[in-house]
């Protein structure tokens, strides 16, 4: 959730807390929001409606994509401090276990509850990410916890 010498970053999870104050910030996603789906409008043109599916240039940054949809819909972000340790409870966008998907997590403090908020946070994840068009399965994983499983849909054949 960084601003690095004048470039956008989306939140991740994985970063600091933000600094900038909430409205400026709030600015910013929804100018880059609207950028991604002008990106949409110009090269999806032989799409229904363009801005239904993720872009190629989306497909090829797909942790960016996914955190900058889920920072547009008011989603939290989590946050973590210079050592490490998470400051605040919210979604965290990595790695998936195959190329081109994403793993969404909901994470918070040690003692915060995050693992009791996480069906709820993570339902909510996924159907803002799946408004736009991204496919979001939710899974549970090793010690019960949940997780999505984010990938663009599958294209149509004839594409």
């Amino acid at each position: 959730m960084t601003m690095t010498a004048g470039a956008f970053t989306a939140a991740t999870g994985d970063g600091p807390a933000p600094i900038a104050p909430a409205r400026e910030r709030a600015a910013e996603v929804r100018v880059a929001f609207e950028g991604l789906m002008q990106i949409r409008r110009l090269t999806n043109t032989d799409a229904g409606d363009p801005r239904a599916i993720p872009a190629l240039w989306e497909r090829n940054q797909v942790a960016r994509s996914v955190a900058l949809t889920l920072e547009a819909a008011g989603i939290a972000d989590s946050a973590v401090d210079a050592a490490g340790l998470r400051t605040a409870t919210g979604y965290r966008v990595g790695p998936g276990e195959r190329p081109g998907t994403v793993r969404v997590e909901w994470l918070g403090p040690p003692g915060g509850g995050a693992a009791h908020e996480e069906q709820d946070a993570l339902t909510g994840c996924a159907d803002a990410l799946e408004r736009v068009g991204w496919t979001a399965l939710l899974y549970i994983g090793p010690r019960r916890r949940r997780f999505l499983e984010v990938e663009p849909p599958a294209a149509p054949v004839g594409r």
